[in-house]
């Protein structure tokens, strides 16, 4: 009877916790709105998503020159500000025409203009005409609703592993207001549904693991919902992986006859969905080089393609490879690397023409972030999307600097504790949970440290290093033993609450706009420690 008391009233301040945060995160969403006030769309990287999700269905296409451009009618398009965006590619579509399209992969942005289509059809509200209307209403469906159940999931599982009164709540109350999770909640992003789904995964999995609870359902979602958090986040790609082989361990035949199937149902709409947008199966994050060679030639005179001359040579060797070319060809010098350009206006042919030891290379056009005016290329490019030189600085600031996994969120050092209490004390289940727990984190901090420089940047102008957000579910379960460890040391709780006090501050400090520097950040650039090209 003081059990079953003492859960209801557990129960009972979880509910509230998820209420409040609730509340929170929806005022949020009511208020956001641009720089300018015409959108509430807040940057680049929403901003790319949007503008898909109103392409597809305003405009029946994955291409965005009809949406990020004002003044249809002229030849020179001006740039529409509240929907242009530097996270943008460019091709040639299935037209055979070249196309501005959204960097970001189409899986997720498909299935927000699903929500999109079936909001103008109720109500015939336009992303152009009410965006404020549209755009809540779909932030409140997609990120707060979703965030709600992740919150409910989370509290059956702290209610399962959790042992103290005060471990449990102190966990909730760190998952519902010490995160950047529902920070990230005012705006379209990658980060929600990926942590989302891992949590959806450990609720799923770890009966599976823990108890030999194998149901056929359990598998079905462990491998939708572990393929989805990789379609959201690449480096997922390693719990995909582990848990499949975790999975396999416990049952071979229900793993592939269920975990795999359902896995694969998401990487055929991921590769579906890029093919039908981009043509290929490749994302466009992977097309930053040179495309397949087309053809070498001897003796090419340089002076001629640096004239813009396209030699003779040059045009007959295309004509036999089935390339032609107009006579309005011309060639130019790379904007991103050495060689040359050759482009035709008329039949939008782009070609990169490389000069190797004195012969001509001849690709197809791979680099589909190099175009003219593009933020990506060398010389335009600020601040942290420079890249960190020094990879040990760029390890200490993710760890405990002006970007620090700890420094920002420092709950998350109990954290790191608990996946130790569990692996030396747990028992062998748990350890082999907080085994993997353990090392994910280490591998995709290794990953991002040895990324070259122009991917050490931080994760880019944001309230905190977004990359490891989808770790976040995770580390909550490992913080309960922790917490469970300290409910009875008075020092130790005052210590715990003094972190979260941190963490809380850290997730608030930049509530309407989460695409702004941490506040560390800021203060450190305020006092001279940090100088921002």
């Amino acid at each position: 009877m003081h059990e079953d008391s003492h859960r209801t009233l557990r129960t009972t301040v979880y509910g509230l916790l998820i209420v409040a945060v609730c509340g929170t995160m929806v005022g949020r969403i009511l208020m956001v709105r641009s720089q300018r006030g015409e959108t509430p769309l807040l940057s680049a990287n929403d901003r790319s998503r949007w503008a898909t999700v109103r392409s597809l269905v305003d405009e029946g296409t994955y291409e965005l020159d009809e949406v990020i451009f004002r003044d249809r009618e002229r030849t020179f398009r001006m740039r529409d500000r509240e929907w242009y965006t530097i996270d943008l590619v460019r091709h040639r579509g299935h037209e055979g025409r070249e196309r501005f399209y959204s960097s970001k992969p189409p899986l997720f942005p498909t299935l927000m203009a699903g929500q999109y289509w079936l909001v103008q059809q109720l109500t015939g509200m336009t992303l152009a005409e009410e965006p404020f209307y549209v755009v809540r209403l779909l932030l409140i469906t997609t990120n707060v609703l979703p965030l709600v159940l992740f919150f409910v999931l989370l509290a059956t599982l702290v209610e399962q592993y959790g042992r103290t009164d005060w471990g449990r709540l102190f966990v909730m109350t760190v998952a519902t207001f010490g995160t950047f999770l529902t920070t990230f909640a005012v705006t379209l992003n990658n980060h929600l549904p990926a942590a989302i789904s891992v949590m959806i995964v450990l609720w799923a999995g770890l009966p599976i693991w823990r108890q030999a609870d194998h149901r056929w359902w359990r598998f079905v979602v462990c491998g939708l919902f572990a393929a989805f958090a990789v379609s959201n986040e690449l480096p997922a790609l390693s719990l995909l992986g582990l848990l499949g082989l975790a999975l396999f361990w416990c049952n071979p035949s229900r793993t592939l006859l269920a975990f795999v199937p359902a896995a694969v149902v998401v990487a055929a709409g991921f590769f579906g969905t890029n093919y039908i947008a981009h043509g290929t199966w490749k994302p466009p994050y992977a097309h930053r080089q040179n495309g397949p060679l087309v053809l070498t030639l001897l003796d090419v005179p340089a002076e001629l393609l640096d004239a813009g001359v396209v030699p003779e040579p040059l045009r007959q060797a295309l004509e036999s490879t089935g390339i032609s070319i107009s006579d309005q060809t011309t060639t130019g010098p790379r904007l991103t690397a050495e060689g040359w350009v050759l482009w035709d206006p008329v039949t939008h042919e782009r070609l990169a023409l490389v000069d190797a030891d004195g012969q001509l290379n001849v690709h197809q056009w791979g680099d589909w972030y190099e175009y003219e005016h593009s933020y990506w290329l060398p010389g335009r490019k600020s601040g942290v999307d420079l890249g960190e030189p020094s990879r040990a600085v760029y390890a200490f600031h993710l760890l405990i600097g002006h970007y620090g996994i700890f420094s920002l969120t420092p709950v998350w050092l109990l954290s790191a504790v608990g996946a130790g209490l569990w692996l030396w004390r747990g028992e062998a289940r748990m350890r082999g949970f907080a085994a993997m727990v353990i090392f994910l984190t280490l591998l995709c901090l290794a990953f991002y440290i040895l990324r070259p420089l122009q991917d050490r940047n931080y994760s880019g102008v944001s309230c905190g290093f977004r990359w490891m957000f989808w770790f976040i579910p995770m580390w909550l379960l490992t913080l309960l033993p922790a917490a469970d460890r300290i409910a009875a040391r008075p020092w130790w709780r005052r210590v715990a609450m003094a972190l979260l006090l941190i963490s809380v501050l850290s997730a608030s400090y930049s509530p309407l706009n989460p695409w702004t520097h941490p506040w560390l950040y800021q203060y450190w650039s305020y006092l001279g420690w940090i100088t921002t090209p």
